[in-house]
């Protein structure tokens, strides 16, 4: 009778350690998710978005995302086709799967509430509205009126030139145009790099906003300064919804 307890009781043990963690065995918690299971923005933006844009959206090689003048001038189809689709012509990827990166729809989604949520700002432009995001198709601009639109709001921080002088850099060296699109031209037109001390529109020259047709105008002035060379990665002049 005692051997057949004591066989029942070490039996019980058996099952009993087979039903639990064995010792070393990680919890549910620290089992790595595979990628396409993170569901966490800052987690997600960290490993996307945080070496170019900065660890807190202030900017890095790339725009400030925490400016909440950009948050003001795109809204969120412009932001999940950016973020999935990347911008043509310049350093910024594709992350979704469908376009070759490695993000779902639904991660990309996250981005695009969590980059919303975290910093976007009623009211930020104030009164003023802001030119459209995209310059329209019927009016991309004149490189040459905008050579007078660069005189009078960007050349006290730019040069008379574009060369640099001032508050601000070189606005048309080679190397940075091959790296912009026309439309991150127009982007920092419009909102500005407070990161670098880039003004907005409004504020470019004190008590007196660009206009959308003046936005346009510099920015195909700026088009016009890339150097045209065989084979050459930048946009075309026509490129104006990326």
């Amino acid at each position: 009778m005692r051997i057949v307890s004591l066989s029942c009781l070490l039996l019980g043990l058996v099952v009993t350690a087979g039903c639990g963690r064995l010792p070393g065995q990680p919890t549910p918690s620290q089992v790595p998710l595979e990628p396409q299971q993170v569901t966490n923005f800052v987690a997600l933006y960290r490993e996307n978005c945080a070496g170019c844009h900065g660890s807190h959206g202030q900017g890095n090689a790339a725009l400030s995302l925490s400016n909440p003048v950009y948050q003001a001038l795109v809204d969120d189809a412009t932001l999940r086709r950016v973020i999935a689709q990347g911008v043509p012509h310049s350093l910024m990827p594709a992350f979704a799967r469908s376009a070759g990166g490695f993000l779902t729809d639904a991660q990309v989604d996250i981005l695009v509430r969590g980059l919303r949520a975290n910093w976007s700002k009623p009211n930020a432009a104030g009164s003023a509205k802001p030119p459209p995001y995209a310059a329209p198709t019927n009016a991309p601009g004149e490189a040459r009126r905008g050579e007078a639109v660069f005189a009078k709001f960007c050349a006290r921080c730019h040069g008379a030139d574009g060369t640099g002088g001032g508050k601000m850099g070189s606005i048309v060296d080679g190397s940075y145009l091959a790296l912009i699109s026309n439309q991150g031209l127009r982007t920092t037109v419009i909102a500005g790099r407070p990161e670098r001390g880039h003004p907005d529109w409004r504020n470019c020259l004190p008590g007196e906003p660009m206009s959308p047709a003046q936005v346009s105008d510099v920015v195909a002035w700026l088009i016009s300064k890339r150097p045209a060379q065989s084979g050459q990665p930048y946009a075309s002049s026509s490129e104006t919804r990326n």
